[in-house]
């Protein structure tokens, strides 16, 4: 845990910078289960968008419980994260959904056939 530890920084940057890396962490597993960044422990790209919006739901009750209370560095890279994720995260969804609704019109033609 020393690694983030700078002794050119005082507590409170240290802590702030311990922050944006909780902020990072969940913005990797978001984007990840939306299938954007390889999933490295098994090399592959998979999606599970229930994972991603847990992640942004997180970021999001951080930004709830830590207004007024952040430094604007901090509370700008939360939003801008927050903003980022969920406008991908629609996307995936509505991706996902059209992906579901064409598997079905495939499945209603086969039936047909």
């Amino acid at each position: 845990m020393d690694n983030y530890q700078n002794k050119n920084l005082n507590e409170e940057q240290q802590e702030q910078l311990l922050f944006m890396m909780l902020i990072q962490q969940h913005q990797q597993i978001a984007m990840m289960g939306m299938g954007k960044l390889q999933n490295p422990a098994t090399e592959q790209m998979e999606k599970d968008l229930s994972s991603a919006k847990y992640a942004i739901d997180t970021l999001g009750m951080l930004k709830k419980y830590t207004k007024g209370n952040l430094g604007k560095e901090a509370s700008d890279y939360l939003e801008q994260t927050l903003t980022n994720l969920r406008l991908n995260y629609a996307e995936e969804s509505k991706n996902a959904k059209q992906d579901e609704a064409e598997a079905g019109q495939e499945d209603n033609n086969k039936e047909d056939a």
